[in-house]
């Protein structure tokens, strides 16, 4: 299992796992947090990648504070650039289990799609709840890979989410996350009187958002760190790989193709 330190985003930053995470907006990304926001807050954003949801949160909380943190300096300066024009953001590199803050600094600490790709999910979120002011908020939200639903049925779909199972089990990661935050939440100390667990889903399913999702995954399956990772842990060939390749483009020409993503959400007070 790879240290705290040098854990690799299965993901890693193609250019089509940034594309999909470019896509990302406070409201399609946080909207189980917005209803709690006021324009005053400081909020920190972990693993905040190309930032747009960090961006976003910060246009909310006009009168307040936003820094978003990624452990990738490559995509922190993509957020920066994203962030020209307003004076309330900021971004740092800094490690989700050693958070560069005081104690009680954040009225609220959100993650986002962050805590499936770590080995230590609750150490990090102790680590949230501890930077995170007393009766402030620490909020995540993560995917589940096994609730992932879609139609047509699809073989080659069906063996991209047993490898992708397989390939974040290998490096001790969880994909299966959305599920356990509530859980995982109860383990990093906060008190289950204080949270409040939810779920959400995204859904591609229109003929422009069914393409753009297929050829994503199409993209990734070949060239993303997940390919890189399914090699070197001996899980998947070239062959094997491309073949799952074709099988997104062919889902995604599917007139009736619908794909959707299940996430587990929980809003813990510290």
């Amino acid at each position: 299992m790879p240290s705290k330190e040098s854990e690799s985003y299965t993901h890693g930053h193609h250019e089509s796992v940034l594309r999909a995470h470019r896509a990302r907006t406070a409201q399609n990304s946080a909207g189980f947090l917005l209803p709690h926001l006021r324009d005053d807050m400081s909020l920190l954003d972990v693993g905040c990648g190309p930032g747009t949801v960090t961006v976003d949160l910060a246009r909310i909380l006009a009168g307040g504070s936003v820094v978003g943190v990624d452990a990738a300096p490559q995509v922190l300066q993509a957020a920066r650039e994203h962030a020209v024009g307003y004076d309330n953001v900021r971004f740092e590199e800094a490690n989700a289990y050693e958070l560069p803050f005081d104690d009680d600094t954040f009225d609220v600490v959100y993650a986002h799609q962050l805590l499936q790709h770590l080995s230590d999910p609750v150490a990090a979120l102790t680590e949230m709840k501890r930077v995170a002011k007393p009766g402030g908020l620490v909020a995540a939200r993560d995917a589940d890979y096994a609730a992932m639903a879609w139609y047509p049925e699809s073989p080659g779909l069906d063996e991209w989410n047993t490898l992708y199972h397989e390939v974040t089990h290998a490096y001790g990661f969880e994909p299966d996350a959305g599920r356990r935050l509530f859980s995982w939440a109860q383990q990093a100390g906060f008190d289950v009187a204080q949270m409040v667990p939810s779920a959400s889903s995204w859904c591609y399913a229109t003929p422009t958002d069914r393409q753009w999702w297929g050829q994503v995954w199409a993209e990734r399956c070949v060239a993303s760190n997940f390919a890189v990772q399914a090699q070197e842990s001996g899980l998947a060939d070239d062959v094997a790989l491309e073949q799952l390749a074709q099988d997104w483009l062919a889902w995604a020409q599917a007139p009736d193709g619908w794909f959707a993503i299940l996430h587990g959400e929980v809003l813990a007070r510290a």
